[in-house]
């Protein structure tokens, strides 16, 4: 038994993924999780003002 799967549009970002090189992907990621670092610190020094106050 064998499940038929559905066909899915693909998007750039899916299209990035199954080809990009490692490299090129490594260097986006670390992108994306600098960002999320730093978005995070925001958030966590925002709260820590409020509890402040």
């Amino acid at each position: 038994m064998s499940a038929k799967r559905d066909k899915v549009k693909t998007t750039a970002f899916s299209d990035f993924v199954r080809h990009a090189s490692s490299r090129d992907k490594k260097k986006f990621f670390n992108k994306v999780i600098q960002e999320t670092i730093k978005e995070q610190q925001e958030l966590i020094a925002k709260a820590d003002q409020q509890n402040h106050c």
